[in-house]
Parts: structure tokens; sequence; C-alpha cells
């Protein structure tokens, strides 16, 4: 089977590009792999029925993919891991099996996220085939265990780029736009705020396509040249504590590390038989990609009573999980996920405010909901729990900014018309504020 086209014919000179791999027609893909021993890389070419080896792939008379050479230093120092050839794993089962056991042998999780971690890994070798991905992370200081989690999950995922060999942060956009792979990311790392504002460009953009992060770069002639870097794919990410941007903590499904002493069983030290093992666990997750990959969207199914965002975040991880009890559980898993966004939304000022407006507007059409009738309101309920004093200029910026309602002016007093009023029912149900249904409406 050799899936290059023919050179033109005409003599048109055919243009060269480094890939990792591509899609191609009749259901085939093009996959980089790398031998170890052999120091050779190569396309795999095919699909799960027959493949063969390619030196190159060329997509037309005037495009052709060459793999990235076994001498670029990327490749030489294992910034970027490979599988070298598929291998036969049995029935898909068995696979998910192999890859749950060697996350518990190396690392130290919970039951509960050692099963989200093992089918996370399966999906980073279809991820493509989407348009959204959830991130995975772990919590946790000093010594609790992150290091090994990334290195031990990360090594099984497609492509992983371990930012970790990188000095800063820049080479992350190239890395990722060049080889589309599982950005494994310790953004503790990364000490300096400006190097932490562009480790969230790529979090905040990588989770849907179509975001790329735009950088201007200077040419050779010192002309200023803005470029765009795709940043889009799964990542596994270590932090200390949480992220500032609520919008990215809910894309991350995460683990609090326990730290303290190790379960018996897990090595101190990951040795030769470690990468061996995980090169093997590569081979056998290429060949599950060259068999599912044009099918897996199909696999996705229900995952509870999510919120929309959820639901779309974290519905492509349902493609790669057949067994009903696994999807029942990890279900449940986002459910109290899900709860947990709602109880913080609970209990933050956005909802304490909605609850005040819910009140003055239970008190009848005579009540004027003015910002500052607001205002004085909030400052009776919750005016000691804050280090800055509420003004209406404070409430009215929240009101706006956070809950999407705009106070116009009326003969110089700011308030809520019934339009605005009319909003509020959604907002009641996505903070999780109990409304009277006999109470009166403005």
């Amino acid at each position: 089977m050799n899936s290059s086209v023919p050179p033109s014919s005409g003599g048109e000179k055919s243009q060269t590009t480094f890939s990792v791999g591509c899609r191609l027609p009749e259901r085939q893909l093009a996959e980089m792999v790398f031998d170890p021993v052999d120091r050779r890389t190569r396309f795999v070419v095919g699909n799960g029925d027959a493949w063969n080896f390619e030196e190159a792939v060329s997509l037309s008379p005037a495009e052709r993919l060459v793999p990235f050479s076994a001498g670029n230093n990327l490749v030489k120092h294992q910034v970027v891991l490979f599988a070298s050839e598929p291998e036969e794993y049995g029935h898909d089962v068995d696979l998910v099996s192999h890859i749950r056991e060697f996350v518990r042998r190396y690392v130290d999780l919970s039951e509960e996220f050692e099963e989200i971690a093992t089918y996370y890994v399966l999906f980073t070798w279809v991820y493509d085939a989407f348009d959204e991905v959830p991130y995975v992370r772990v919590r946790g200081g000093y010594g609790s265990g992150k290091t090994r989690f990334l290195l031990t999950v990360g090594s099984l995922c497609r492509l992983p780029i371990f930012a970790s060999a990188a000095s800063t942060v820049s080479p992350l956009f190239r890395l990722l736009d060049a080889f589309r792979g599982t950005l494994i990311l310790d953004e503790g790392d990364f000490r300096y705020s400006d190097e932490k504002s562009e480790v969230v460009k790529i979090l905040n953009n990588g989770n849907a396509r179509g975001f790329p992060v735009l950088r201007t770069e200077v040419s050779r002639q010192k002309e200023f040249d803005p470029r765009a870097y795709h940043v889009f794919g799964p990542k596994l990410v270590a932090t200390r504590g949480f992220f500032q941007d609520k919008a990215l903590e809910s894309r991350c499904l995460t683990e609090d590390m326990r730290g303290g002493a190790l379960r018996p069983g897990v090595p101190l030290n990951l040795d030769d038989r470690f990468r061996e093992e995980a090169l093997r666990l590569r081979n056998q997750l290429l060949l599950y990609r060259l068999r599912h990959f044009h099918d897996v969207r199909t696999l996705a199914g229900e995952h509870g009573d999510l919120e929309p965002r959820l639901t779309q975040v974290f519905g492509p991880l349902f493609s790669v999980i057949e067994d009903p009890k696994a999807r029942e559980r990890i279900s449940a898993s986002l459910q109290k996920f899900n709860d947990d966004i709602k109880d913080e939304r609970a209990e933050s000022v956005e909802a304490e405010l909605l609850a005040v407006v819910r009140d003055l507007v239970a008190r009848g059409p005579e009540q004027s909901l003015t910002v500052k009738e607001i205002t004085t309101e909030f400052l009776v309920r919750h005016g000691g729990e804050y280090e800055r004093r509420a003004t209406p200029r404070w409430v009215g910026s929240i009101l706006r900014r956070r809950l999407g309602l705009r106070p116009t002016r009326n003969t110089g007093v700011f308030a809520l018309s019934p339009e605005e009023i009319a909003k509020l029912q959604s907002l009641y149900a996505r903070y999780g504020i109990a409304v009277d249904e006999n109470a009166n409406a403005v």
C-alpha cells in the first residue's frame, strides 16, 4: 500500500514540509514514528486493517511531507516522545487495562482519578477528531507527587511535549505549532509573572480549535511579522494552587495530590524498564489511533445533567469510554465537579448580589430596583465581609461585567429595566439562587 502521489509529469517542484503526520483519503492516517535503536524516523501510513512505513508522503504534486529528522534536537533529547511502530494489543478493554496497570505501578492516585487519567491517555490519541478538549490537572505542594504524575501519564500520551525541557516559555508556542501533541506542563517551572501570563494564554486558547495565539516577531529585515501559533490540544498541568481565571478552572479535571509516604510498590526512581513499558504502550496506542480515529465521535453519548459548557468541554472524553460502568463513574465524577462549581458560585459576590436583587424584586412592583437601592441592601447584609466598601459604582460594575445586567439611566438614576429583570431567572439557576414561585415580580 503506497499513499504517495506520483510526482508531477510537468516537472513542477514540490514543497517539502516537516510534519508529524496528517489525515489522508480513504480513512488513512500518516503518523511519524521514531525507532530509538536504529535512530530512524519515518511515517506509518494506513489504518487499523493495514499499514506500512513510508519515508515521505506526497499530498499533491506540489506538497510533500517528511518526518522530522532523528537528529532533530527535540527528538534526540526526548523533549517530544514518539511511538516506534504499531503494536497489537488485542481488544480495547485490554489496552485500557494495560494503561491503568502502568499508571498504578508508577504513581499514587485515587482510584477515581486513576481511571480518569487512564481514559485521558486514550483520548489524547484521537483528540484531533474533536473541536474541544478538556485538561487534566494535579495540584499540590513540593513533594506531593506532581512531577511523577506528569512523567508517568505524560509518557503515554500522544506526542507528549515536556515543558520542563524549555528554559523559557517562548519555545512552547513553536513546539505546539510544529508537533500538535500533548503539552506536559509544570506551571511551577515558570516563576515569573510574564512567563505565567504567556502560559495562561496557551491554556486559555488551547482547549478549542480555531483560537491560535498571535505573537509579533521580528524578521531578518527588522520588520515586525505577526504570526499565529496553533496551541489547540490536550494538556497535563501541575500547579501549586488554583487558577485565578474561573473559566480556566472549569476546563480542568483536578486531583489534589496527597503527598506523604508512597504506596508500597511504587518505585522511587524511573528506570529503563519504565521507558521500555511506556514505548510499548505508545506503540499499542498508535494502533488504537489507526483503528478508531475516524469513528471515535460516534462513541460519545449522554454523560449526566451537566451544564452546557461542561458538556461541551468534557463530552469528547466520553468518546473513548466504551465500558458503561466506567462511563457512569466518570459521569458521577464530572457531576461532583459540576456541583462544586455551582457551590462556589453560590458563595460568590455575584450570588450575594443576586440574592439581594431577588428579595428586592419580591417586595412588589412599587419597589424601585435602582443600583443605589441594591447597594444599600447589600451593605446591610454583607458590608462587613469585604475590605473595600461597596459603592453604587462597584455594584453597577459587577452587575454589568459579571452578571450581564445593564442598568439604564433615567432622570439621573441607574436602575434595572423590566427587560433586564426578565434575565434574572436564568441567572438564579446558574448561581443556585432559590426563588419563591409565589413571590411577586416587578
